[in-house]
């Protein structure tokens, strides 16, 4: 893709903090980091989401992800890591090329993941079930 940032990434036109590199993805330290040692990790060709990605791609950067996880968490010795993918804008994707993060997180970091009020609300089985039903038949 012309204007994607990262794209110009993984084919060198800009400079980046490279991690790891292989023929299908390069994973490189954030430019405006949560935490120390803060990755992303994407697929070299064009992907806007993981809905778009090719499977192989997908189940490469999982595997990829998994390992670079130990090696920053070793790395920063962080207590944990958190892990997102957004999907679209509505989910909070700003760079719409599909990308992983790795956020090293440490007690008392300040970084939060917060669940709205409605999550306390136990839902009725019946209403998760139909859910579950209308979900399954999409599979």
């Amino acid at each position: 893709m012309e204007n994607c940032i990262f794209c110009k990434i993984a084919n060198k036109e800009l400079p980046s903090s490279i991690l790891y590199e292989d023929e299908d993805v390069i994973a490189f330290l954030d430019i405006k980091p949560v935490n120390e040692g803060h990755t992303l990790v994407i697929p070299k060709k064009h992907f806007v989401t993981l809905d778009d990605c090719d499977e192989e791609v997908a189940k490469h950067l999982i595997v990829v992800l998994k390992r670079l996880n130990i090696s920053v968490c070793k790395a920063v010795n962080c207590e944990g890591i958190f892990n997102a993918v957004m999907n679209g804008e509505s989910a909070g994707q700003e760079v719409f090329h599909l990308h992983f993060h790795i956020i090293p997180r440490f007690k008392d970091d300040g970084f939060g993941f917060r669940f709205p009020k409605s999550y306390e609300i136990k839902r009725e089985r019946k209403m998760l079930d139909e859910i579950a039903a209308r979900i399954r038949k999409e599979i």
